[in-house]
């Protein structure tokens, strides 16, 4: 007899005597309690009642693309997924197109509802990705390179082993496939969300880690959108949960479909933290690989079938024993995975008997998978090549895409959804490059006519690179159709190579120096002789002397006829002058010996291509820039006043190339490889170890100390680890004396003991967390008493501000690099050319 069933029954026996109403009232009141109770269950089990008005609310999230720039679009906020994928970066990404004279052709139109809810804190509700990355396209609209990630993905619920399947569910949502009710809402599991709240509430009295109570659905929309790819707050908690639950009946009110697809995009999207040399992974297929080096392919037929014999059994359970390990450690991948391995194998074992215990797996794969270990970090040696692209035409097309968009890392610019059309021609490009590579053989370059006298000889064929840029003149502009050369991946020697021509940086050097000679006569031209007397500049300032002093006696003091004088401004050519530039002393030296006693007019230096007098007017347009009224603006007493500013600048920029250096020293290390390469580094002398390892380990106990102080120091060194521990606690010491103590750079201590707490801490993050630590390591630079370093480190930090706008005047000349190297060197070709910035600029596509 049903509940409803039992109160009618009631009811009517009740109602059978009036001297019982007031009994019949309270039974009354039980059962309709009862049925209430029985309906939030089954609204709880089933979703029926909600269902409607969020699939209602859900048909209100869509978006249509149009042509022109959208007025109603809306950008995520920096989760994890939307930041790798650059949807949270698209502002910036625009505007920087915008500057390179892009324009927005189509863009999104988000319905009213999409843009209330997203303006309410909502994450954007639409059907995401489980798969992107860079797409460049030939002339013809087929790919030449294709960046796919995760690489390894499944492609439906039906691709999934069933085994796997199960084992997800178990660990994290073991109703989300429930198929007696086609509408649940997979967003909430209520029986677990209340253990996690019960839990939350008794942790607030007692500390400790409360257990969460994420569903699948929950979980993604953390990890991909999610701040930090955390829950840090109740609201942010209640978010995850809107959001998934709206996403959930995009389709309408049934979500069985959307539930098995909740279940693909997890298994292909976890985060498992970054395998040692390779970088972030995610998904089970790129997990494993990275973590084991299993095949993807190869794990999921051995789960399909069942075992035929003891060798297929425990293969079986090898690739299973994989599977779980990374299910299981995706709740914390770096320190189950890189840092406490012999924990995650524990946790193994206890899912496997928990696993078999219910059903999911048998006696016989249990025992198997028991019997085995794995050890994540043992990747496949195949890796290696699949890092890398074949195609060297795509290899250039990234390389300025990445200038373009300023994103520092190819390995970031193959991770944006992003998909670029270019001019090349693909089957023109293959034939190019087979045809350079065949010049490296004797019987082809014979045939192309390149041995003879003043030509190669037989012997030098190894070692010469052929290089080969192709432009078709269109009425739009030059396009690129092919850009290969001779060599093997993944170097691009038109798009890669510095070639060293002092003749285009003497050009360059020549035009910013008439470029300011005409700023000059600008400036100054209008004055009379009278007023001319009285304009102050500064002693370091030639240029603004010279136009000073030569405008006051010439006759015609017309525009050319002053350029044509700067022409004849004669410099000297001797090399025996040591030049204070680049933060050091250095010397340099003419082509031909024959010069070094010369002065010369720069155009003869120009003409015959003298080094000496383009390194002296180098000087001379810093030091106007730096004193001048160039564009750095900078007079001498403005300098005086701003010396602390210059000095925090100085330590802000020296430390972050020390932090640099150390982080390519430690980044690809787990935390144990850290402390042994910095026992390594220190001299075996027990204070300085001490003191290293209190530094990055400053919980590491007394015995911690005595066993790496007995690991470095030479057998029989006396050694008292309790006195060590108590005299270098960290606390007694600030981060510059424990560096002076220990005889390291203290920003080496302190990036270890960052990298120990943040292992996939990113170069930007470690930049952003050390600000405070760079200034204070500089803090004895401020002392009055240290005047003429400051003094040095000032001019340092002025001249690399010149360089700057010598730079910003370069790039108008055609200039390919971001940055100057901050040296007068850069006047005789040290900062270099691109050979594809030499033929007639082609046309951005």
């Amino acid at each position: 007899m049903s509940t409803l069933e039992l109160c009618f029954v009631l009811v009517r026996q009740s109602f059978a005597s009036k001297a019982r109403s007031r009994r019949a009232n309270r039974i009354l009141a039980v059962c309709s309690a009862l049925g209430v109770l029985t309906l939030i269950v089954w609204e709880m089990q089933s979703s029926t009642l909600q269902s409607t008005p969020l699939a209602w609310s859900a048909r209100g999230q869509h978006f249509k693309v149009e042509d022109g720039p959208s007025p109603s679009i809306r950008f995520p906020q920096p989760g994890p997924f939307d930041e790798r994928l650059g949807y949270s970066r698209l502002p910036q990404l625009l505007q920087r197109l915008a500057g390179e004279h892009f324009v927005i052709e189509r863009q999104a139109r988000m319905s009213f509802g999409m843009t209330q809810l997203t303006d309410l804190g909502l994450f954007p509700i639409y059907k995401e990705k489980s798969q992107a990355g860079l797409t460049i396209l030939a002339c013809d609209g087929k790919p030449i390179s294709e960046s796919l990630f995760p690489q390894r993905a499944y492609a439906g619920f039906d691709a999934a082993p069933p085994l796997v399947v199960q084992s997800l569910l178990f660990i994290e949502n073991r109703e989300l496939l429930d198929a007696r009710y086609p509408r649940r809402n997979p967003a909430i599991e209520w029986d677990r969300l209340g253990y996690a709240m019960i839990q939350r509430m008794a942790h607030v009295v007692k500390s400790g880690r409360a257990p969460g109570g994420s569903t699948l659905a929950t979980q993604i929309e953390k990890y991909r959108h999610s701040l930090g790819g955390r829950t840090d707050s109740a609201p942010e908690k209640l978010r995850q949960i809107t959001t998934a639950s709206l996403r959930a009946y995009l389709s309408g009110e049934d979500t069985l479909p959307v539930r098995q697809q909740i279940v693909v995009d997890y298994l292909n999207t976890m985060p498992l933290a970054a395998p040692p040399g390779l970088g972030e992974v995610f998904g089970l297929g790129d997990g494993l690989r990275g973590w084991y080096g299993a095949d993807f392919e190869r794990v999921n037929k051995l789960l399909q079938q069942a075992p035929r014999s003891r060798d297929e059994l425990e293969a079986k359970a090898l690739a299973y024993r994989q599977v779980l390990s990374l299910l299981i450690a995706q709740r914390r991948p770096s320190g189950l995975l890189g840092s406490d391995p012999a924990r995650l194998n524990t946790l193994t074992d206890s899912h496997l008997r928990l696993l078999n215990r219910s059903g999911v797996i048998d006696d016989a794969l249990m025992n198997a998978a028991l019997a085995v270990r794995t050890q994540p970090g043992a990747r496949g040696a195949q890796d290696a090549a699949e890092l890398s692209s074949e195609q060297k035409a795509a290899d250039a097309v990234r390389t300025r895409l990445s200038g373009l968009l300023r994103v520092d890392r190819l390995y970031d610019l193959d991770r944006l959804d992003l998909m670029v059309e270019t001019p090349l021609q693909r089957t023109l490009q293959a034939e190019v490059a087979q045809e350079l590579k065949a010049l490296s053989q004797l019987e082809p370059a014979r045939q192309a006519g390149l041995f003879g006298e003043h030509l190669l000889q037989p012997r030098d064929l190894g070692g010469v690179t052929y290089s080969f840029l192709l432009l078709e003149r269109t009425p739009s502009g030059n396009v690129v159709r092919v850009q290969a050369d001779s060599t093997e991946r993944p170097f691009d020697v038109n798009d890669q190579a510095k070639l060293d021509l002092g003749s285009t940086a003497k050009l360059r050097t020549l035009v910013t120096y008439l470029e300011i000679i005409a700023e000059l006569h600008e400036r100054f031209g209008r004055l009379d002789r009278e007023a001319l007397r009285w304009v102050q500049i500064s002693p370091h300032d030639a240029l603004s002397r010279w136009a000073l002093d030569y405008l006051a006696r010439a006759s015609d003091r017309s525009l050319a006829t002053m350029l044509d004088a700067a022409m004849e401004r004669r410099y000297s050519a001797s090399p025996g002058e040591a030049f204070f530039t680049g933060g050091g002393v250095h010397h340099f030296e003419n082509f031909h010996h024959v010069d070094n006693n010369r002065v010369v007019t720069l155009r003869v230096a120009f003409a015959e291509s003298i080094n000496l007098p383009f390194i002296r007017l180098m000087r001379d347009l810093v030091q106007h820039l730096m004193f001048g009224s160039g564009a750095a603006g900078w007079v001498e007493s403005a300098a005086l006043a701003q010396r602390d500013e210059y000095l925090a600048r100085f330590a802000d920029r020296e430390g972050e190339t020390f932090l640099r250096r150390f982080y390519h020293k430690y980044r690809r290390l787990d935390p144990d490889a850290m402390l042994d390469t910095l026992g390594k580094t220190v001299k075996p002398v027990p204070a300085r170890l001490a003191v290293a390892l209190l530094s990055v380990a400053p919980d590491a106990s007394p015995e911690a100390l005595r066993e790496y102080l007995q690991r470095y120091l030479p057998r029989g060194t006396p050694f008292d680890a309790d006195a060590l521990h108590a005299r270098f606690a960290p606390d007694r010491y600030s981060l510059t004396d424990r560096g002076a103590q220990a005889h390291l750079h203290p920003l080496e201590l302190w990036l270890v003991e960052y990298l120990r707490r943040q292992p996939d801490a990113t170069m930007s993050e470690i930049l952003d967390a050390s600000r405070s630590a760079r200034q204070e390591v500089y803090n004895w630079l401020f002392s009055t008493r240290h005047a003429q370093a400051q003094d040095s480190r000032i001019r340092s930090i002025r001249e690399a501000d010149a360089f700057k706008t010598i730079h910003a005047r370069w790039r108008r000349l055609g200039y390919p690099f971001d940055s100057l190297v901050s040296s007068y060197a850069t006047a005789i070709g040290s900062s270099a050319d691109r050979p594809a910035a030499l033929p007639p600029k082609a046309r951005r596509q």
